[in-house]
Formats: C-alpha cells, sequence, structure tokens
C-alpha cells in the first residue's frame, strides 16, 4: 500500500506529500510540479473581489463566488468586467446563491447538515441558487435519477449544477492568481486569514512558525521598552497586543451547562464536522439557565381582575421554573384578557387559561406542551393552592386551575407553581357559590379581564445577578488599581505602594518609633515624692495562744 514498499499504511510525509495518489491524497495532492510555492487558499465563504467573508453571496456560471455589495461596486467602476479573469460580467449573468446555516451560524448541507469546509466538494444549481454537498447531489439526485431540486422540489438538469468549491481542483481558488490581485487593485489580506491552519499539514506548520517568529520579536521589543513579556500576546498578522496571559486559566461562564458541547465527539466520527479537540462545555441561554430548579428563589406577585372581584396571587418558581415563566409570559402578552372559567366545582376547583372557553384549547409560550415539575414539599394541601391542569403526563399549557379545599389526591400529577394570598374570603367565595350547569359550567361566565404581574421573579434575579457581577468587576477594578487605603497599609501602619513596594520611615516620628518617642516625652523623670517626718516602727509581732480542742474554728 505505502509507496514503493509493502507496508499496510501510508505514513503521514507519504500521504501530505506533493505526488501522492488515490482516494487518500492530502492538501498537497493534484500539486503540479514547479507551480506558485506561494500558494493562497480563498475560503468558500470568501468573496472573490474583496477577500472578505461575504453576507449576499452571488456566483458567476464558472463558480466564482462574490458578494453582492462588492461585485456591484466593481462593475460599476470598472465597465462590467470580472475581477477575476478580466471576461466582460453583467449583472444579470450573476447568480443568487442559498446558503443554509445550523443554530451555530456554520454553513451546512441542508439535507444532510453536514457543515461546509474548507475540504467539502460544494455545488449550486443554476436554476434555483440553492447550495448543496455533491454527495448529496450525486447519491440523491444522479444516480437516483431525480432530477428535482431537493429543496424546492423545481426541475433542473445536470448543465445547472455550478461547482463553487472543488477539493481536488485547490488551483481554482488560488486567489494570487486573481486578475485584480495581480494588478494591484486590490489589498491582499494574511493568507492564514479564515483559515484552519490545523488543517493544512505542512502549511500549517509554517504558519504557526511564522506567528512564534512575530511572538518572541513582539517580546523583544516590549523588554526594550521596559514592558512585561507576560502581558504581550501576537495576533495573527504579527502585531501585539496588551492582554491577559495566554496561560492564564479561562473562567467558566456563569450559564455553562454541567456536559459538554459534543464537538470533540462528533468532528471524530463524521467528516462532515469542522475538527475540535477541546471539550468545552456548553452554554445554556439565558432562558435554558434560569429555568432550572432551585435557581430562582424569589417569590412573584400577580393580580388576577375577574368579573367577581380580584385575587392576589404568589408565584412559586423554586421547584416549578417552567410553569411560573410560562404564566408570566402569557399573562404579559394579554393571553389571558376576557377569557372565561369553564369549569366550577363546589367544594373541590375552579379551573380556566383556555381562550376557547370549551377546556380543550390554549397553548403554551413556548407553542407547545411542557413537561411537569413535581419535586419540591408543595402539596394541594390547601385552599387557593393554583395548579396546571393537563390531560396526562407532561402535557401542560394555559390552562390552570384554584382550589377550594384540599385535593391530596392531586399530588405528583399537576404542577403547583401559584397560590392565592388575598381574595380567598370574598373573590374566590363568591366564585365557588356560583351557579352552575351542564358539564359544571357557570351559568353567568366568570371572566378573567386582565392578569398583571407586579413581581416577576426572574427580572429581579437578572437585576440581582447584575448588581453582583457589577461589584465584582467594581472589586476586581479597585484590586487592578493597588486596592483600597485600608488594603494598602500594613499592621503596623506603613503605606504599601501600587508596586508592592512598603514605604520605609524616614524619621524618628513615623512608625512604630513615634510612640516610644511619645512616651519618652510624656515620663521623661519620675516625680519625688518627700520623705516621712517620723520614722516608721515595726509593730511586735503577737505570739499566738494555744487554744486547746478544736475552738470556734477560726483557723480552718
Amino acid at each position: 500500500m505505502g509507496k514503493g514498499t509493502d507496508k499496510l499504511y501510508i505514513t503521514h510525509s507519504e500521504w501530505s506529500s506533493s505526488d501522492a495518489f488515490g482516494t487518500s491524497r492530502g492538501v498537497n495532492a493534484g500539486k503540479p510540479a514547479g507551480s506558485n510555492a506561494t500558494f493562497k487558499r480563498l475560503p468558500f465563504n470568501y468573496c472573490a473581489v474583496s477577500l472578505q467573508p461575504f453576507t449576499d453571496p452571488v456566483c458567476t456560471s464558472t463558480g466564482t463566488i462574490f458578494d453582492l455589495t462588492h461585485i456591484l461596486t466593481w462593475l460599476s467602476k470598472h465597465n462590467n468586467t470580472n475581477p477575476v479573469d478580466g471576461t466582460p460580467l453583467k449583472r444579470s449573468d450573476l447568480l443568487t446563491l442559498h446558503f443554509h446555516k445550523n443554530e451555530e451560524g456554520e454553513y451546512v448541507d441542508p439535507v444532510t447538515y453536514k457543515v461546509f469546509t474548507d475540504n467539502t466538494h460544494i455545488v449550486a444549481l443554476g436554476n434555483t441558487g440553492n447550495v448543496f454537498s455533491w454527495d448529496t447531489v450525486e447519491r440523491l439526485n444522479i444516480k437516483a435519477k431525480n432530477w428535482r431540486d431537493l429543496v424546492s422540489d423545481e426541475e433542473f438538469s445536470r448543465k445547472d449544477i455550478i461547482t463553487l468549491q472543488d477539493p481536488q481542483n485547490i488551483e481554482a481558488r488560488d486567489f494570487g492568481s486573481f486578475k485584480h490581485i495581480k494588478d494591484g487593485e486590490t489589498q491582499i489580506p494574511e493568507p492564514e486569514a479564515g483559515v484552519n491552519t490545523e488543517a493544512l499539514g505542512n502549511a500549517g506548520k509554517i504558519l504557526k512558525a511564522k506567528e512564534a517568529v512575530a511572538k518572541a520579536r513582539a517580546e523583544r521589543e516590549a523588554k526594550g521598552k521596559g514592558l512585561s513579556s507576560k502581558s504581550l500576546t501576537t495576533s495573527k498578522n504579527g502585531t501585539a497586543s496588551t492582554t491577559a496571559s495566554s496561560t492564564a486559566s479561562k473562567v467558566t461562564p456563569y450559564n455553562a451547562a454541567t456536559y459538554t458541547s459534543g464537538k470533540a465527539a462528533a468532528s471524530f466520527t463524521s467528516t462532515g464536522v469542522t475538527p475540535h479537540t477541546s471539550g468545552e462545555r456548553a452554554l445554556l441561554s439565558e432562558e435554558e439557565f434560569m429555568l432550572k430548579p432551585k435557581r430562582v428563589k424569589q417569590k412573584g406577585y400577580a393580580r388576577m381582575s375577574t368579573s367577581l372581584g380580584d385575587l392576589n396571587l404568589e408565584l412559586l418558581p423554586e421547584f416549578a421554573p417552567k410553569a411560573v415563566w410560562n404564566f408570566v409570559k402569557l399573562s404579559q402578552q394579554g393571553y389571558y384578557k376576557n377569557t372565561v372559567f369553564h369549569r366550577s366545582i363546589k367544594s373541590f376547583m375552579i379551573q380556566g387559561g383556555d381562550p376557547s372557553g370549551t377546556g380543550r384549547g390554549g397553548q403554551s409560550c413556548w407553542g407547545k406542551p411542557f413537561e411537569d415539575e413535581l419535586e419540591g414539599p408543595e402539596r394541594h394541601n390547601a385552599r387557593g393552592v393554583i395548579s396546571m391542569a393537563n390531560k396526562g403526563k407532561n402535557t401542560n399549557t394555559s390552562q390552570f386551575f384554584i382550589l377550594y379545599r384540599q385535593a391530596p389526591h392531586l399530588d405528583r400529577k399537576h404542577t403547583i407553581f401559584a397560590r392565592v394570598v388575598g381574595g380567598l374570603d370574598t373573590t374566590l367565595k363568591a366564585m365557588e357559590t356560583a351557579e352552575t350547569g351542564e358539564k359544571d359550567k357557570p351559568v353567568d361566565d366568570i371572566v378573567i379581564h386582565d392578569i398583571v404581574v407586579f413581581v416577576d421573579p426572574f427580572e429581579e434575579w437578572k437585576k440581582e445577578r447584575t448588581e453582583k457581577e457589577t461589584k465584582v468587576q467594581e472589586e476586581e477594578e479597585i484590586q487592578r488599581q493597588g486596592g483600597r487605603e485600608d488594603d494598602r497599609t500594613t499592621w503596623t501602619g506603613k503605606r504599601i505602594r501600587k508596586d508592592g513596594t512598603v514605604e520605609q520611615d524616614s524619621g524618628p516620628g513615623l512608625g512604630v518609633g513615634k510612640y516610644l518617642q511619645a512616651a519618652k516625652q510624656t515620663y521623661g523623670e519620675d516625680e519625688i515624692v518627700g520623705d516621712w517626718d517620723e520614722e516608721l516602727t515595726e509593730e511586735p509581732a503577737r505570739k499566738k495562744t494555744k487554744v486547746g480542742g478544736f475552738g470556734n474554728f477560726d483557723n480552718w
């Protein structure tokens, strides 16, 4: 299998050499001998005239990609000539391309969702402008003899297939051979701009070596100017910038998940995914982060205005964050306005939240049912408890019910997200005593005029987190500036400068010595007290008298 050997494998040098062969050809395969050694590859998502990433891609019949804004500007200034080869080119000759992206903003095939890379064979259909991977078109259109666009279902022929990038013909992407580059009418960016150096083989090693040389040169210049080399990093174009040390550990974002993004595993098992070698943790959105149980512990408050009076509600997001979020968002959107309670059973509960008023409608704020939240200490053990109505496991939408009395048989079956804290003896009692008819529907409609959220627990949590982050940033800024006054003094009272050095005593009146000097001044000489005029005579000692027996116990 090896070149001129009986090895059953191909070495790295053989794979990446210029005369590689077969389907295992590497990045330098197919490169003719004596070709330009300064080959500069243009990524597929770059405009051929501006050499920058495109926003509104168009292409010619030969597959050259431009950005619409830049190519129109070029055509108006250069009399409708192609900037790549100098041939005539008009606006009508350009085909609008329709690239598809995934959730991470990467260009993908609209059928297989494989990510486009610089080694992907990419084609476009001339009649629709939809962009596909060649493998998809070959397998699902050509071999299956299905000559219809897989996205728009329009018919096309083999002539309509335009090659945008062919990894076996990389000379077509060499922007060093473009006419406007040779004429010097466009500034050439750095050759490594937008290119994955990890996948370039020996060329990537050269680019890394250039970066290392530029970094070392910048550090030498910084030392000559008296700057710290630890505070310097080198950008891709070789210029130095003062940033934090590259060896510093990355700060974990507050919304980092407990699991990884899965990019490393996906790129390891699929050739259609851009290679990732780091197991970085996945990042949760603001909503996903807040809707974790026990995250938001602040209680919320709302008022439900009905035709029989008002009910004050206390929202409980600690163990039912999704149900509270759904109720708050629907209330703020006016979803519950002018809806009716369609079911009321005396000594049990009253149910509402369905805009259709039938009990068979309703939709959550996400447009689909969400799961139950049954963990936590809340129980259906009191009058005024508010829970989500459902029609089975994990089928919560917008309907809810309010208990007239305790109902322990509903525990672990319905999500409790609020309770009535005002209007129990007035409004809720009036609802319970209201006359009902067929299917327990009130004879006179009990209408929800509006639900006003006074305290949104999620907004309060955001404010609290913002305040904490602000305090942390202020504290870090103070520490960078040398700390507070109290922090910049030792226990002996000596001042610590910003560079970390301690001020020395400059005289006898500074430091601890000032207290000794003050003591000497205060107690310079002892005061003299006059002698006694009379001589002190000692009183003769009394003789101890022996007392027989125990006596009166005075000596004990």
